[in-house]
């Protein structure tokens, strides 16, 4: 790209390709570079044209990586850079296209195995989180299967994936339901040969102070979230086990770590979730399965927009408050965490490239709750 200046999108997509360093997924249309890192690799480009043609809204600051003496290429590691050249999606696309004098850096991630025909199961991925994180293996080249109460909720979700270029399908599941998840994966495993992955989301809310908190209902929340992961880790650790390898991660939540009024049942589920997961990682290790919880804080989803006029009417308070000072009150900047977030949280357990961190938690939370 000697003496392109400005630089045009065409220039860059014709002479370079672009892959993450530290985030686990790559964003759509177009790709979404803020707060990430990536590498960008160029071909006859120098920091100097590279800096000089980028006029996006914030600076482009590029320092060669340590790797580039020992390729001899110009590779350039983004420091930062809001919305870098806003439309590079076809940069991987390009890169076949690209003549050039030296070999391209692998574009796998240095962190991270690929997810490439791997087998995802991610149990309430019709909405919400769940989909989101659904969408995110798919894009990474997985097979995906969508887990839901409702059949026709899965197989549109699937439906979604399929239509944007995936792989995907829609299983009926009750995950409280012993029958019914046994059936779920076994369809999943007959249908694409192994289990690879579980996510274990599917979840509801209900919230009551202890003292009229329903017996029934408190029964319900723990036999979605406890008994479902129970449930189906047991299901698809057999699969797993068989190919001595896999990874479980589950849904928790900030409330895996302390507790808010209103909520028993959801904090004793959620701390539940972090006791299995440790039994699963030492379980599974002999077998090369590694557990880990995902703790979000409040993501803007279906499931919390129920709970703010719920929690409104139990505390006396407005909605408005609710989120304010009830959701939001002790985060560092007053954010919901994002669906994008959470999902780039597992896809990074989920593809782990060491078993060092099986049995561990990540907070996801904007500083709600920090350890």
């Amino acid at each position: 790209m000697t003496g392109v200046n400005p630089m045009d999108v065409t220039a860059v997509t014709a002479n370079s390709f672009a892959m993450p360093f530290v985030s686990p997924s790559y964003p759509r249309d177009p790709y979404r570079f803020a707060s990430r890192e990536h590498l960008i690799v160029t071909y006859r480009t120098d920091p100097v044209t590279l800096r000089g043609a980028w006029t996006g809204p914030a600076a482009l600051e590029l320092r060669l990586h340590a790797s580039a003496p020992l390729t001899d290429l110009p590779v350039l590691e983004v420091i930062s850079g809001v919305h870098l050249i806003a439309d590079l999606k076809l940069v991987l696309a390009k890169l076949s296209t690209i003549t050039s004098p030296f070999e391209p850096l692998p574009t796998e991630s240095f962190i991270m195995n690929s997810f490439q025909d791997k087998v995802a199961l991610i149990t309430g991925a019709a909405s919400g989180i769940g989909k989101e994180i659904a969408h995110a293996f798919a894009r990474e080249g997985a097979k995906v299967a969508i887990a839901e109460m409702r059949k026709e909720a899965a197989e549109a979700a699937a439906a979604d994936i399929i239509a944007a270029g995936g792989i995907a399908m829609g299983v009926a599941m009750d995950v409280s339901d012993e029958a019914a998840v046994n059936a779920g994966v076994d369809s999943v495993h007959s249908a694409y040969g192994r289990i690879d992955i579980l996510v274990s989301n599917a979840g509801i809310q209900i919230v009551h102070p202890i003292e009229s908190f329903p017996f029934a209902e408190w029964k319900k929340m723990l036999a979605v979230h406890l008994d479902g992961a129970f449930l189906t880790t047991k299901a698809c650790l057999k699969h797993m086990y068989a190919t001595n390898s896999g990874s479980v991660v589950y849904i928790g939540s900030v409330h895996s770590k302390e507790a808010s009024p209103l909520k028993a049942a959801y904090v004793t589920a959620k701390h539940g979730i972090l006791g299995l997961s440790r039994v699963v990682a030492k379980e599974g290790a002999k077998h090369n399965v590694r557990s880990n919880v995902v703790c979000p804080g409040f993501v803007r989803t279906p499931l919390v927009d129920k709970q703010i006029p719920e929690q409104a009417k139990e505390l006396g308070i407005s909605e408005a408050d609710v989120v304010k000072n009830v959701m939001l009150k002790e985060t560092v900047d007053g954010e919901f965490t994002t669906v994008e977030d959470v999902a780039a949280a597992v896809l990074y357990f989920a593809g782990a490239k060491t078993k060092a961190l099986t049995g561990q938690s990540l907070v996801v939370s904007h500083g709600w709750f920090m350890e």
